[in-house]
């Protein structure tokens, strides 16, 4: 029975989100990677049903660490049993671990992801075929380990993402949707490889997939590398600290321009729908909140909740001020032909927190804390700043038709997600607490 015979629901500033049969009662799931962003956050929205979701395998080398378990409430925390396993490791060894947590699985949700360092100057992701190596073992161990340990579910979901459609390449059509076809000749990437693994598996044993690919992924967690809007927080507390304005990065164009995001949980309530559906079994679906943002409006926030009281300053105008990076041309594109996209910055947020001043600002800030602000970024800039100059880059959009036409209408505003974020951020040492209490939406 489908999740459309039922009225939709709203859960704090997620909206219109599916309810579910109450028959479908005392299911137990896998989530791995629960350390990281979607893991974790998947992991939040199962967790909300005690009677949908008895108990979770939380499967991760390392147990979630104790402030983010503290972000659940002690009933959650009781139906989560963590195995540390680590799926670099023979399958055997991995379902050995699984076996001795006596761990049972209706369904599965994948989210193990090594992100190797690339080499210094060198773009995020520029080292593909490393990526490809390290990330399709994690997958294939853990298929491996659950042959052998004869567990068997009904779905299993994997997660990849935007960079499926070549968005990191070059020209990408847009809004890109899930039957537009892989550039698997382009260039190495592991999502294709993970897929093909997973429908053998999947055909193998009589068991339904997923594949769930969001863009760029908003959520609180203590690794944060991969959040590229985290560093943002950590400008604007530092520029408000040293009493100067907020300055970006790129040209006007990037500046009005619409950016789309993914906030954790909202995929995490769109990957529970999708396993649950009967509907959706073998289909891939892309994951975004559906409401844009631009750098505008979210400087504008970042001001406020902050307290950066030089403000903003505009975007540069002189073009020849601007370093130019180029993507792909032509055959070497994802749509096949083309000019070469080109992307302008004037200065790199990996660059800025190498600063004395700005290292400098933030121990004041951790020091007026009180012991509450316990995280310090600027000890390794690249690792924690190169995803924000990423984010600079223009990746498009991605449609949301599909799950739509199936009955998805699951909606969180960026700007309350954004704010959501930064404030349990805040809970768990990472940014300064704001000085606001709320957003303001884009309503």
């Amino acid at each position: 029975m489908g999740s459309e015979r039922y009225p939709v629901r709203h859960s704090g500033i997620y909206h219109n989100l599916p309810t579910f049969d109450s028959s479908i009662k005392d299911l137990t799931a896998i989530v791995t990677g629960a350390n990281g962003i979607s893991g974790f956050h998947t992991m939040r929205v199962l967790l909300e049903s005690p009677q949908r979701w008895s108990k979770v395998y939380a499967l991760s080398r390392r147990p979630p660490p104790k402030e983010m378990m503290a972000l659940l409430s002690p009933d959650q925390r009781s139906r989560v049993q963590h195995v540390a396993v680590d799926f670099l490791e023979d399958p055997k060894k991995i379902a050995d671990a699984m076996t001795s947590g006596g761990v049972k699985a209706d369904y599965i949700f994948f989210y193990s992801y090594l992100q190797p360092r690339p080499p210094p100057g060198a773009m995020v992701w520029s080292n593909s075929e490393e990526l490809v190596k390290v990330n399709s073992a994690l997958l294939d161990n853990f298929l491996g380990a659950l042959r052998s340990a004869k567990i068997t579910p009904k779905r299993f979901l994997l997660q990849t993402g935007a960079k499926n459609y070549g968005v990191h390449i070059g020209r990408a059509r847009m809004p890109a949707i899930e039957s537009d076809p892989q550039p698997a000749h382009l260039e190495p990437n592991f999502y294709y490889p993970q897929e093909k693994s997973l429908f053998e598996y999947c055909k193998e044993n009589n068991t339904a997939w997923n594949v769930i690919r969001p863009a760029w992924i908003l959520g609180a967690v203590n690794n944060a590398q991969m959040n590229a809007l985290h560093p943002f927080a950590i400008y604007a507390a530092v520029q408000a600290q040293k009493g100067e304005p907020l300055y970006f990065a790129g040209d006007w164009g990037a500046w009005q321009g619409e950016s789309h995001h993914s906030t954790a949980m909202l995929t995490g309530y769109l990957s529970e729908w999708a396993v649950l559906e009967d509907k959706c079994k073998n289909e891939a679906f892309n994951s975004q909140d559906t409401g844009p943002i631009s750098w505008d409006r979210f400087y504008e926030e970042l001001v406020r909740w902050f307290g950066v009281e030089k403000g903003i300053s505009p975007p540069e105008e002189d073009l020849s001020k601007f370093q130019e990076f180029s993507g792909r041309a032509g055959k070497d594109t994802p749509m096949g032909y083309g000019p070469a996209p080109v992307f302008r910055s004037l200065f790199s947020l990996v660059d800025w927190a190498k600063k004395e001043e700005n290292k400098e600002a933030w121990q004041q800030l951790m020091k007026a804390s009180r012991g509450q602000l316990t995280d310090d970024p600027f000890q390794d800039p690249q690792a924690n700043f190169e995803f924000g100059d990423a984010a600079f880059l223009a990746v498009g959009s991605l449609a949301m038709n599909k799950a739509r036409r199936l009955g998805w209408t699951g909606f969180v505003d960026t700007i309350e997600a954004l704010f959501e974020m930064y404030s349990e951020m805040g809970d768990l040492g990472m940014v300064p607490k704001m000085k606001v209490d709320k957003a303001k939406p884009l309503v």
